[in-house]
């Protein structure tokens, strides 16, 4: 029974956090909004409500800025874990669509087996080696749709996938101590004001200029809404941890890219090549791959 409750929590958070990328196309493609406006306001409010909730269950949400190591691995993980990962995400829908960047971050498993295999000085086991090559494989065909003439995608848009697979490994790496020690919302609510907080130091006057598109109450709702979305679809993910394998929950994620493919299929008539298609069909088997050897190589 706990793992069907396991399950159903992953895919529902699969299919919320899918559905964000289209919801984040739409406010872009509607608006003049930047990136940069967009994260302050979903960030620092996500942020904000995440450590209420916290205060209001009783935690000591400012604990943790007592000590200097995880204050700093605090800021560590906000600046470049959280704001990395959702900066990144946003900008590669900005310069592609929401479908691409939600594929480009099933790069991040061979970004970590990659560091992890450097920092241990020694070679992954085949089986890795090989469903990194299918996941390669199924990117190529992803990029080019079959004609190896050019891209499918402009440069920028491959350098910002690229950038969020990166991202991704990081922010999947490097909290892990931080989330043993504090709790994954705790960490995960910091994480956002200190994100949010970053992108509002760094672009004040964006921020002041931008105000005026939260008086059309259709992007200012479709903003509240993906904030909302996006935060639940976040716990229930991590929720699915407690009942299910790591692999079971790298598996049933493809529910996440399928789910912003039939949004947007649905809502702007997007719909990738024929190559692509196979593309990104070849890269989650390449994934899902990746996962059983990961999980029988630890065995």
């Amino acid at each position: 029974m706990e793992r069907l409750k396991g399950i159903v929590l992953i895919i529902s958070g699969a299919m919320l956090w899918g559905a964000t990328g289209p919801m984040m196309e739409w406010i872009l493609l509607n608006s003049e909004m930047t990136v940069s406006f967009m994260l302050t306001v979903r960030l620092l409010l996500a942020g904000t409500f995440l450590l209420i909730m916290l205060k209001i269950q009783g935690k000591r949400i400012m604990l943790p800025w007592r000590q200097k190591v995880w204050a700093r691995q605090l800021l560590l993980f906000g600046i470049f874990g959280m704001l990395g990962v959702q900066y990144t995400f946003a900008a590669s829908i900005n310069t592609s669509n929401a479908v691409i960047a939600t594929l480009f971050q099933f790069l991040a498993p061979i970004f970590i087996i990659v560091f992890v295999t450097a920092s241990q000085k020694t070679w992954p086991p085949v089986a890795q080696v090989l469903g990194m090559i299918v996941t390669l494989a199924g990117l190529l065909l992803l990029l080019t749709n079959g004609s190896f003439s050019g891209f499918a995608l402009s440069k920028i848009a491959v350098l910002w996938g690229i950038a969020l697979g990166f991202a991704f490994s990081f922010y999947t790496l490097y909290p892990v101590r931080l989330m043993q020690e504090w709790g994954v919302l705790l960490a995960i609510g910091w994480g956002m004001i200190i994100g949010g907080g970053t992108l509002f130091v760094t672009n004040p006057l964006t921020v002041v200029t931008h105000m005026n598109y939260l008086a059309d109450w259709t992007i200012a709702g479709m903003l509240l809404f993906v904030t909302i979305v996006g935060t639940v679809a976040f716990i229930l993910f991590m929720s699915s941890m407690k009942y299910i394998s790591p692999v079971e929950t790298s598996i049933l994620s493809s529910f996440e890219p399928l789910t912003a493919m039939v949004i947007s299929v649905i809502w702007f008539g997007q719909v990738l090549g024929m190559w692509q298609f196979a593309g990104a069909i070849i890269m989650l088997i390449g994934v899902t791959w990746l996962s059983i050897a990961g999980s029988k190589a630890k065995a």
